[in-house]
């Protein structure tokens, strides 16, 4: 008796998390990628794993899969419109004269004398039979441009939320990148101030020994301390920086809460600018999303200008249809067959303001196109500046940091000689740590620019592998 229970249980907590499973990632169509424990966590991976698991991608993507959906709403006007009906209903058969009534869409019956009745002929509660049964058929043929322009605005919709959904993704990208160097740049922050420690101890076992010996004063004792003390604050604040950058990375990921833990397999370097501040512009102009966007809204504005001017010409159908009916069986059977020609002769010159609102629209989408080219404009030379004053700055670090070392191998060698002080070296060996860690926010800077030109240029999708 027990092992039907638990088969029981084990397919319904299969089934459980299969649906689970199925209603978490509508994108990749099963539950969220995560890492492995101990994994070598790349940047193309960290990209990865948050175009395929975040939220935002996630949502933009369905509502581009709405759009799609609605271009085959609107094409469905173009195949044939099969619709039946049968009713059944029991019902008095008081006549009523030849009573004239517009039909409020709820009376069952129509005017006249019913099955032969007299007029005046008193009421009755006794009920009859009644049935009917019908097919009907209607195929668009011709309406000047509605059927068909909508189908163009709806195709242009969903060209803008695709275009939306790849502006999104390429957001994801860069938030991604930039979460991923900032956890590289703490993490060798904390390698500077790790080594410092190792340091400031050894300076400070070496002062306490020579001290000891009557070799030095206790004030080079004192300032050991001291130095190993700030030594401990910087890793203090750069391990706290590193646990909240991988907080941010996990985060962009979405593996917030059941994140394993993991190592980072690139590094932080650069790489000499390539190309001019002209063909980043055009590459932006020809790959931008956003952009992209606002082309597609435009067309779908021009599409509904055609959809409002069809108004001022007829639409034109054909239809058929087969209906019996009666109160007894058999019933009557009838066929009909025809052309039918709408046209809105008047409409209180509702097609002129409609007409007016869609061209508005697309002017103000033109405008909008204006705009955006401009910011393009700006946003890729402030990049492409930004990019170039970080590598000058890691040049400019790069200098600092070689003169540092070498003060501070000459205050070492000083001090061993008994030539210098406890305050030449540590300030020689506290430069050094500031100017390595000012290079390593140099080379931060430089991977933060460089991302920021390729999310500018929109070439960071390019670069990110299919998914």
């Amino acid at each position: 008796m027990k092992t039907p229970t638990t088969n029981i249980s084990f397919r319904t907590t299969a089934a459980l998390f299969l649906g689970l499973c199925m209603l978490a990632v509508p994108r990749t169509g099963h539950c969220l990628e995560t890492l492995k424990p101990g994994e070598k966590l790349t940047l193309q991976r960290a990209i990865q794993l948050t175009l395929r698991n975040h939220p935002r991608g996630m949502q933009m993507e369905s509502e581009a899969i709405a759009a799609d959906a609605r271009v085959g709403e609107a094409r469905s006007a173009l195949m044939p419109q099969v619709y039946g009906a049968s009713e059944y209903l029991r019902s008095t058969d008081n006549p009523i004269g030849n009573t004239t009534y517009l039909n409020p869409g709820f009376v069952p019956r129509i005017t006249g004398t019913l099955h032969g009745g007299r007029p005046g002929e008193g009421q009755s509660f006794s009920t009859t039979d009644n049935f009917l049964g019908a097919v009907g058929v209607q195929q668009y043929l011709f309406d000047f441009g509605r059927v068909r322009g909508q189908i163009e605005q709806r195709e242009a919709e969903a060209g803008a939320a695709q275009a939306a959904t790849r502006q999104t993704d390429l957001d994801l990208v860069f938030e991604a990148t930039q979460r991923y160097f900032a956890l590289l740049a703490a993490g060798q922050k904390v390698k500077v101030y790790q080594k410092a420690i190792d340091q400031r101890s050894e300076e400070l076992h070496a002062a306490k020994v020579r001290a000891g010996a009557g070799l030095t004063s206790q004030i080079d004792v004192l300032t050991a301390q001291s130095e190993l003390a700030r030594a401990k604050t910087g890793l203090l604040d750069s391990s706290n920086q590193e646990a909240t950058a991988r907080v941010a990375l996990n985060n962009a990921m979405a593996l917030s809460t059941n994140a394993p833990d993991y190592e980072l397999a690139d590094m932080l370097t650069y790489k000499e600018v390539a190309g001019d501040l002209g063909s980043y512009f055009t590459t932006a102009i020809r790959l931008r999303p956003d952009l992209k966007e606002l082309e597609q809204q435009a067309r779908a504005a021009g599409a509904q200008v055609t959809q409002a001017q069809s108004d001022f010409y007829p639409a034109i159908a054909a239809e058929a249809g087969y209906n019996t009916m009666g109160t007894g069986l058999p019933a009557a059977n009838n066929f009909n067959a025809g052309i039918v020609v709408t046209w809105p002769i008047f409409n209180g010159f509702l097609t002129q303001s409609q007409i007016h609102e869609a061209k508005a629209r697309q002017d103000s989408i033109r405008y909008a196109m204006q705009d955006l080219q401009l910011r393009i404009w700006l946003e890729v030379k402030s990049a492409f500046l930004d990019l170039q004053t970080a590598l000058q700055r890691i040049h400019e670090s790069e200098e600092t940091l070689a003169a540092s070392a070498g003060q501070l191998e000459l205050a070492e060698k000083r001090y061993s000689a008994g030539l210098g002080n406890i305050i030449e070296l540590t300030d020689a060996e506290r430069f050094y740590i500031q100017d390595n860690a000012g290079y390593v926010d140099a080379l931060y800077g430089f991977s933060i620019a460089k991302a920021w030109l390729d999310q500018t240029t929109g070439v960071a999708l390019a670069k990110v592998a299919d998914r």
